[in-house]
C-alpha cells in the first residue's frame, strides 16, 4: 500500500499509519494519520517539521493544543465529507 507511513514513537518502536490528508494551517503544515490497528476509530494529526540536519527524513510532533486540534479535524472533515463517513 502507497499510502503507509512508518513513524518511530519515543521508545523506538514502529508503528504503521495510513496517510489521510495534508492540511496547510496559519501557516504551519500538518499530517492526518490514521492508525494501521484494526481497532482504530480516530485519525492522528501531527505538525510536520523541518529535519534539523540534511537528511532526508521528516519529522513530526504531536500537537498538545485541544483547540488546535478541533480546529485542523474541523478543516480535515471539509475537505473529505465526499470520502468519509464522519457520524
Amino acid at each position: 500500500m502507497d499510502n503507509i507511513v512508518v513513524l518511530n514513537d519515543n521508545d523506538g518502536n514502529e508503528l504503521e499509519f495510513e496517510y489521510l490528508d495534508l492540511i496547510e494551517h496559519n501557516e504551519e503544515t500538518y499530517v492526518v494519520l490514521l492508525p494501521v490497528d484494526d481497532e482504530a476509530d480516530e485519525v492522528v494529526i501531527l505538525k510536520c517539521e523541518e529535519s534539523e540536519d540534511d537528511s532526508d527524513e521528516e519529522n513530526y510532533r504531536s500537537v498538545d493544543d485541544e483547540a488546535l486540534l478541533n480546529e485542523l479535524f474541523e478543516i480535515f472533515k471539509e475537505k473529505n465529507a465526499d470520502k468519509f463517513d464522519f457520524d
